[in-house]
């Protein structure tokens, strides 16, 4: 027998993971239609990625989408795992990823490495506010390795 309180946390682990590795999917296959499936829809989505995209702004969830459709056309992943180190932290209807991403400009095959954090909160769909919500990307932030 489950304790009181040890299934929604088992649950929400359960779609905490299923989230992360819809992240890593999109990643993977460069696919921004993934990605904005896990945007916000109430609020933007601020987004800070540095050198070579260089770009640091609050969006909305289609900007978002075409913003990474574009880097997806000029970059290509060949790596994105979730940090060992952090993978992510979890507080109460939030929690941040955090993954390495490793890819290559596809004009001149220069390779970067990024750590990149993501931001998620669980968020009701619009006039849903009965179901337990998803877990929507609020935030996006990279670094320079």
């Amino acid at each position: 027998m489950v304790p009181v309180g040890v299934l929604p946390l088992l649950l929400s682990l359960s779609m905490v993971t299923q989230t992360t590795r819809t992240i890593e999917r999109a990643f993977f296959q460069d696919d921004a239609k993934i990605l904005f499936s896990l945007l916000t829809v109430r609020n933007h989505v601020n987004v800070s990625l540095p050198e070579p995209i260089s770009f640091s702004d609050q969006l909305s969830g289609e900007q978002a989408y075409f913003l990474f459709r574009r880097i997806s056309s000029e970059f290509a992943t060949f790596e994105f795992y979730a940090d060992p180190a952090l993978p992510l932290l979890l507080k109460g209807n939030s929690f941040i990823f955090k993954a390495r991403w490793s890819f290559r400009n596809k004009k001149n095959n220069n390779q970067y490495v990024f750590q990149i954090f993501f931001y998620l909160i669980k968020e009701n769909a619009p006039g849903d506010e009965q179901s337990p919500g998803s877990w929507k990307i609020m935030e996006i932030k990279a670094e320079n390795l």
